[in-house]
């Protein structure tokens, strides 16, 4: 009997060989292409019409690549390295696009005279062995507590995206901001977690220069009843909770049957006496502020205010933790397993306030807070700040520099010419490539300065000749050779090490891959009925048909 072969005709469309090595690359090409004139201080500006209508003018590669939308599956890769980068360092977006872009494209080459595509993936990653030891051989250690380096630092990393007259102010509050809520996690190294410790708070109106970090936490919210209760408290005792100050409901719908008229009053007393209950092993500890997640019941409002404590409710969890950050106290899940250890004692001056038309309470001047508020006045943008505290993170993660300008990619490409004629076998040739590969980063920085790009590149390549002058790159705003330490062009350690990491591996990734297997069935036109079902046909006739491999 003659086994059943199925057949899928349409569904199923498959290419593969160096046609999908060469699609690949092309689309990655393309990709980097598009943002490759975003580079530097003095690049092009993108226009971007989004979803809704609206039109964006920015020349940050991550925002840009955002709004495309691209079929090709290995362009859809490299926008996600450029989310992956800014995810991980906040920076160099646009540098790893470009450096993954010219990766492959020097692996084309190698590609058409048949070689495997591992071989080149090994030479590649040898390249990324040895690239990282130049980075660790020319970088420079800083003092994080020195001011005004790291106020150079964070400025010469968002000069890109900003304008100069913000950048002061912007690096200030940044450096302010993550140094407050860096926690130190042994071994000489550092914490920040600027995502769940730092919040930017946008207040319409005011001036620019009123935007300042606050030493400790704003939330947009007023005490319960204002009329009895303190909007202004010196060293307050706070006591947080996370559950309800109310009569609990049941689950599910309950009937009570009464049958006489005294029971309801009984009824009713109950609830008093369990919130009066609550509130009194609350008042036991002497807070002035209580601040629960849930709701509060008029009565427990009485109970509080008439003990003279003030109180707000229906405080967001993040807030809430941010609070217990900056004034030491504990989230408590019950009141009756409070403790003197759980009050915050940390805070110096609770106050509430009105800016603009909205009622926000200030809980501040904390001693050692772990948490902090970056209060926001005017017309300004709040991810060019989220930029500035990445910068200041990776710093105070990492506390190591790099030259900016290209200088680094000259030195490290340099060095690996150099060492291209030690590598032996086959793989000295792709090595020799991904060395090459590493001068686009200053090439099209000279090419967006508008400078003449063969006599700068040629220059920059006879200065750094034998790994020398490691220091010496272009200045993006001129195009002039320049030593980046004179002019105060650096780059964090953290950002250049991830993006040489990350653009080779995806380099690699996409190299692999030999197949593109696409089941997605075409669209059908209107009124052609139903889908046919894929045939069985039976071997004996499957003879002329073309079979996918097993």
């Amino acid at each position: 009997m003659n086994a059943p072969v199925l057949v899928l005709k349409d569904s199923l469309k498959r290419e593969s060989g160096s046609k999908v090595h060469h699609a690949n690359i092309q689309a990655s090409k393309a990709i980097a292409d598009i943002i490759r004139t975003t580079l530097g201080p003095r690049s092009m500006l993108k226009m971007l019409l989004d979803a809704a209508g609206g039109i964006v003018v920015t020349n940050d590669g991550n925002a840009i690549l955002r709004e495309l939308d691209i079929a090709h599956p290995a362009a859809k890769s490299m926008i996600e390295l450029s989310r992956t980068q800014d995810e991980e360092v906040g920076d160099g977006t646009t540098s790893v696009i470009v450096l993954a872009g010219e990766m492959l494209h020097v692996a084309e080459a190698f590609i058409d005279k048949n070689y495997h595509p591992t071989v080149i993936c090994r030479a590649y990653h040898k390249a990324l062995e040895d690239a990282i030891a130049v980075l660790d051989k020319i970088s420079m250690t800083i003092d994080v507590k020195h001011r005004s380096t790291m106020l150079g630092l964070v400025k010469s990393c968002i000069g890109t995206k900003f304008t100069s007259q913000f950048g002061d102010l912007i690096a200030d509050l940044a450096i302010d901001a993550t140094q407050t809520v860096g926690v130190d996690i042994g071994q000489g190294l550092r914490e920040v977690d600027i995502k769940k410790y730092i919040k930017v708070e946008k207040v319409p109106g005011g001036q620019l220069e009123d935007s300042k970090v606050l030493k400790g936490v704003m939330i947009n919210k007023d005490v319960v009843a204002p009329g009895k209760m303190k909007r202004k408290i010196v060293n307050p005792r706070i006591v947080l909770l996370d559950c309800p100050l109310e009569y609990k409901k049941g689950e599910n719908q309950t009937n009570a049957e009464l049958v006489k008229e005294e029971d309801w009053e009984v009824l009713l007393k109950m609830e008093e006496e369990y919130i009066e209950n609550l509130c009194m092993q609350i008042l036991k500890f002497k807070p002035d502020l209580v601040i629960t997640e849930k709701g509060l019941s008029d009565l427990a409002c009485h109970y509080l205010s008439k003990a003279g404590v003030s109180a707000i409710r229906r405080v967001r969890k993040t807030d809430n933790n941010r609070i217990a950050k900056a004034s030491g106290a504990v989230v408590v899940n019950r009141p009756d397993e409070l403790q003197e250890s759980d009050v915050g004692t940390g805070a110096g001056l609770f106050e509430v306030k009105k800016i603009g038309d909205e009622f926000f309470a200030f809980i501040v001047d904390c001693k050692d807070p772990k948490a902090c508020t970056v209060l926001l006045r005017g017309a300004s943008k709040d991810l060019l700040n989220e930029d500035a505290m990445s910068v200041s993170r990776n710093i105070i993660k990492n506390p190591k520099l790099v030259p900016g300008g290209g200088a680094t990619e000259l030195t490290v490409s340099a060095t690996l010419k150099q060492k291209s004629s030690s590598v032996e076998g086959i793989e000295k040739w792709p090595y020799e490539a991904a060395a090459l590969a590493f001068e686009a980063i200053p090439r099209t920085l000279a090419q967006n300065c508008g400078v003449n790009v063969i006599r700068t590149m040629t220059a920059l390549q006879g200065k750094h000749a034998n790994g020398e002058n490691a220091w010496i790159g272009i200045d993006g705003n001129t195009g002039a050779i320049t030593d980046m330490k004179e002019q105060k062009i650096w780059d964090a350690y953290n950002v250049k090490a991830q993006t040489f990491k990350t653009a080779i591996e995806a380099a690699c990734m996409l190299l692999r891959i030999d197949d593109i297997v696409s089941g997605i069935k075409k669209k059908q036109a209107p009124g052609a009925g139903q889908a046919q079902k894929p045939k069985v046909e039976t071997e004996a006739d499957a003879d002329g048909e073309q079979i996918l491999p097993d």
